[in-house]
């Protein structure tokens, strides 16, 4: 009797486990007739999604501004990409070489922080750059000027230099004037390399 026992109970527990799987492998069958049922789950997030979103700032005032503060508020609505230059320190020897193993090493290491921005050698002295956001703005100056070889940052009209430096062109007239070679150097010279591009 402890056989048949036996057998009875690893048949039912054979029947319940083909019911347990037949359950969940059942297939739903939804209606096409939807027109009384109302969705409520979409919240505004998910009607927005996709969606460019509106300009949300109020038009300002300009005639009340000085120039400064236009350009403030110009940079808090561009959207494209920004164009710039950084002219590198004045006396050092470079070769084309350098000057392009330089713009590569900074595009390197701004491009590992997440920053889009392209380094490029225009001439001697001169970096090119493009930065696909203006809103990097402020991490490409902290960067470039922390670096030993850059003296200026030029983008537009506007100069970004450390604290207490010259302009540029005040500081090749003062070495000029120094030297005594302000009237022999000609404007394709300006820190005793000829100007080449790249």
């Amino acid at each position: 009797m402890n056989l048949t026992t036996l057998f009875l109970f690893f048949l039912l527990l054979i029947s319940l486990n083909s019911h347990f799987a037949l359950a969940g492998k059942r297939k739903v069958h939804i209606t096409d007739e939807l027109d009384d049922v109302f969705d409520d789950e979409e919240d505004d997030d998910w009607k927005q999604w996709g969606k460019k979103p509106a300009p949300s700032f109020a038009p300002s005032d300009i005639s009340k501004m000085d120039t400064s503060q236009i350009q403030e508020e110009m940079k808090k609505r561009h959207t494209g990409p920004v164009i710039g230059f950084v002219k590198l320190r004045l006396g050092v020897r470079r070769t084309p070489d350098m000057v392009a193993e330089l713009a590569m090493k900074w595009t390197h290491v701004l491009r590992t922080g997440a920053v889009g921005i392209r380094f490029t050698g225009v001439d001697l002295s001169t970096i090119m750059f493009n930065m696909d956001s203006i809103k990097d703005i402020e991490e490409l100056k902290e960067f470039v000027l922390d670096q030993s070889e850059a003296y200026e940052i030029k983008m537009g009209d506007q100069f970004f230099r450390r604290p207490g430096d010259l302009p540029l062109d005040e500081l090749i007239q003062k070495q000029h004037s120094e030297k005594g070679e302000a009237d022999n150097a000609g404007p394709e010279e300006a820190d005793g390399n000829v100007k080449t591009e790249l």
